[in-house]
């Protein structure tokens, strides 16, 4: 097994309410010479409808089933191009409900399905069905991949479960608007470090129903140091490479007999139980 993958991620606008527009403005980004030997592309939440829609009726019509014709143009992309890639939808479930997914794709179909846990009062979100299934790794081709979205990455306890099972890389597709500011600048570093993984965020640009969103994707290593990150305005391409090793290694020699940490030996979660208790006030 070759211990390096390359990972990258679009920081892109999306069109509005428009599925079609934005599958061809995907597989357009996906012929850039830039992703040339990625393994991994990752693309914004909710890329292929767009966000700010003001009610269920409204978006259903841009919610699509998974498997579905989106994914399905996808996967005989991934199959040539023999990569792997993620990208947001609304997935539009039995019963009418609608769900703010994440599918991972790959050169033998699709991967993962993750559907949003944490949902914040705004957007789209304010409609659609909280994901009954917990957080899961995926393996693609021995790299093994967490997925959450956008607002599941303010809660540690999304990342942790994802790196005590195993993720070499968290990813957090999703849609920061202004007042995420801090979110975008200071919780993937956070995240990578505290669980010693790799953690890419993929946000989006552009303005949607006056709604502006702020960029600044970023990929982390795990030390929490920036590998690679973009500006708050414009669409780019952010990449870097993943040593599966380094992320796997959870004890840290950096003096030998003197200063030695274990992310996972180290930790007491006896201690931890008020965690799963509703809040007292």
């Amino acid at each position: 097994m070759t211990k390096y993958r390359t990972v990258a991620g679009i920081q892109t606008n999306v069109i509005f309410a428009d599925c079609q527009a934005n599958l061809t403005r995907m597989l357009s980004w996906l012929k850039d010479e830039r992703l040339e030997g990625v393994d991994l592309v990752v693309f914004p939440e909710c890329m292929l409808s767009g966000y700010c829609f003001n009610s269920l009726e409204e978006a259903i019509p841009h919610s699509q089933k998974i498997p579905g014709p989106a994914t399905r143009v996808m996967e005989e992309y991934c199959q040539t191009a023999n990569q792997y890639v993620a990208f947001g939808l609304l997935e539009v479930g039995d019963g009418g409900a609608i769900y703010n997914s994440c599918v991972l794709i790959g050169p033998t179909g699709l991967v993962a399905r993750y559907r949003k846990i944490h949902l914040p009062g705004l957007g789209v979100d304010r409609f659609t069905t909280s994901g009954g299934e917990d957080f899961r790794v995926y393996e693609a081709d021995e790299f093994r991949i967490g997925i959450h979205i956008c607002y599941d990455g303010v809660f540690p306890e999304s990342g942790r479960v994802m790196a005590l099972d195993g993720a070499d890389l968290l990813i957090l597709p999703t849609n920061w608007p202004p007042g995420a500011e801090t979110f975008a600048k200071y919780v993937p570093n956070t995240r990578a470090l505290e669980n010693n993984v790799y953690f890419l965020s993929v946000n989006r640009v552009g303005i949607e129903r006056g709604f502006r969103f702020i960029g600044q994707s970023r990929l982390c290593d795990t030390n929490g140091n920036v590998i690679a990150e973009a500006a708050a305005e414009g669409e780019t391409i952010i990449k870097g490479s993943i040593d599966l090793d380094r992320a796997r290694n959870k004890r840290l020699v950096r003096v030998p007999g003197q200063h030695v940490i274990d992310r996972w030996a180290d930790r007491h979660p006896e201690h931890y139980s008020r965690i799963l208790k509703p809040p007292t006030s």
